[in-house]
């Protein structure tokens, strides 16, 4: 096995339409705890989103896209509540099993949750103040990623975030040992290598952005694909 090259063929466990059910119930709500950490949603708002939202002077409303079981969603309103902001989040993925799982989940004012795509969004004339997604990108075709990116454009009125792994031996290392307690009984730990062999290098995700996109490195085996929408934000 190689990481030099995406491996843009393999297909993740969770992906499979006809998955068993429950293991991929258990995936979404273990997928909660890799995420509080490896994805380094704290300093991201610390460093980007708390910003831009501070920057409004007016009540905030964010969108996730592809939100599987809402955690990050419901990470991020929690962490700007905290701080004393007016904030509002929608999460969406279209599969069925996702959206249950974020619709069983502690519920938290203000959060809500559709099964739906970003461009039905797009097509209702939806808006937002930031939108972000979590592990998304790597499990998009090439028109897919192009088509997240430009709704992306037209959804968010400052801020778009969409954060995903930085592939590599020191990553793929890293979390073959670390997810072995949360292996049983789910798709994580064979999903998670996957994901790694399927995400990008600085440089590969550099290169497929489109103009007025940039990448950004908030922490170790972590990438951000931003936009500003606002010219005031990174």
């Amino acid at each position: 096995m190689s990481l030099r090259t995406r491996a843009d063929d393999l297909t993740e466990l969770m992906d499979d339409p006809d998955c068993d059910a429950e293991r991929l119930t258990r995936t979404l709500r273990r997928l909660a705890i890799v995420n509080r950490a490896v994805a380094a949603w704290g300093r991201v708002y610390r460093t980007l989103l708390r910003p831009a939202f501070l920057g409004l002077g007016r009540p905030v409303r964010i969108l996730d896209v592809g939100c599987g079981g809402g955690d990050v969603l419901r990470r991020v309103v929690g962490l700007a509540r905290r701080d004393g902001l007016d904030i509002a989040g929608v999460g969406i993925d279209p599969e069925p099993h996702a959206f249950a799982v974020a619709r069983a989940a502690t519920p938290m004012p203000g959060v809500t949750y559709r099964q739906a795509v970003s461009g039905d969004l797009v097509a209702a004339g939806d808006a937002f103040d930031v939108v972000l997604s979590n592990h998304l990108l790597h499990h998009l075709d090439r028109e897919q990623f192009d088509g997240l990116l430009a709704d992306s454009t037209i959804l968010a009125t400052t801020l778009s975030a969409h954060s995903d792994i930085a592939r590599s031996r020191a990553a793929y290392a890293a979390f073959s040992a670390a997810a072995a307690p949360l292996a049983p009984g789910s798709f994580v730990r064979v999903d998670g290598l996957r994901s790694i062999r399927r995400s990008y290098t600085r440089r590969e995700l550099s290169m497929r952005l489109p103009a007025g996109w940039h990448v950004h490195a908030p922490a170790p085996y972590r990438l951000l694909a931003l936009h500003d929408a606002s010219g005031r934000v990174t």
